[in-house]
């Protein structure tokens, strides 16, 4: 390991998104403003329980016609901050395209680990397989997005063993993902100062909860950074393709002029890069 890679200053300095940005106030005000005009335009429902826990809840927003294929997308916030209702802005642009848009919430940091958050995604997501197709959407065409640390729960899911979770739910019930700014090893992540006393991660933890250790997945996970985002998080994106192989990554980019944040307005954009993966994965052309 390098000695950059060692130093605690180094890794607080490529990891802290918020410090590399120093206008991420104005977009996340953006964002909110976005989201509570999308709300407000498409009559979504809004905090249906997929779970037992206070947080295990999720917004959907319909698409119009029936059988319509799901985007199920996942905050960031390095499982600790954010809320699904500052990303309502995602739907419009799919719901457009006749996608029915999922955007579950879960339980922050230090309340809940690393762990416990993937499972409620994994129930989130079974949720939404067991559910749809009673709210217009086709439980076959289930794509799941993620940015940043939805990033690396959308990438834990693509390796779910479903059948495990409930012998109702078919083996390939994510058909595809797309991670945003994901994070595929969690092991300098556990050293960086400003994430320790919430992530709590062990060495136990690292081992288990690092996608890019996993076996490569059926199903095919598109990684996408920004070009303009730390060496770390463009390291991580790389790295998931040399773990998991083109077979199971066949694309590995990044974004020209986008830095961690504004790399998600090419999801929302219906002429955006992000946005053309994502149907692609869903099959809409």
């Amino acid at each position: 390991m390098s000695t950059s890679l060692q130093d605690p200053a180094w890794l607080d300095a490529q990891y802290n998104n918020r410090a590399r940005i120093p206008e991420h106030p104005q977009i996340f005000a953006r964002w909110a403003k976005a989201s509570r005009e999308a709300r407000q335009a498409l009559e979504p429902l809004l905090d249906l329980r997929y779970g037992p826990v206070e947080e295990e809840t999720l917004d959907l927003f319909p698409a119009p016609g029936p059988r319509a294929p799901v985007l199920v997308f996942i905050h960031g916030g390095w499982w600790r901050s954010l809320d699904k209702s500052d990303h309502s802005f995602i739907a419009p642009a799919f719901v457009r395209r006749g996608v029915t848009v999922v955007v579950p919430n879960y339980t922050l940091c230090p309340k809940a680990s690393i762990a416990e958050i993937a499972l409620q995604m994994v129930r989130a997501v079974a949720w939404t397989a067991r559910h749809v197709e009673g709210l217009g959407g086709d439980p076959r065409r289930i794509v799941v997005a993620g940015h940043s640390a939805g990033g690396h729960l959308a990438a834990m899911l693509a390796c779910c063993r479903w059948r495990e979770v409930g012998p109702d739910l078919h083996e390939r019930t994510v058909q595809g993902v797309l991670s945003i700014s994901g994070l595929y090893d969690l092991e300098p992540v556990s050293r960086t100062p400003f994430l320790k006393a919430d992530l709590r991660l062990t060495p136990q933890d690292v081992l288990r909860l690092s996608p890019a250790g996993f076996p490569a997945p059926a199903v095919p996970l598109a990684a996408v950074v920004g070009a303009d985002e730390s060496e770390e998080f463009r390291r991580q994106n790389a790295l998931i393709r040399s773990a998991w192989g083109p077979r199971a990554v066949p694309v590995c980019e990044e974004i020209p002029g986008r830095h961690h944040l504004d790399v998600l307005d090419t999801l929302a954009d219906p002429a955006g890069r992000l946005h053309a993966l994502a149907l692609e994965l869903l099959g809409v052309r």
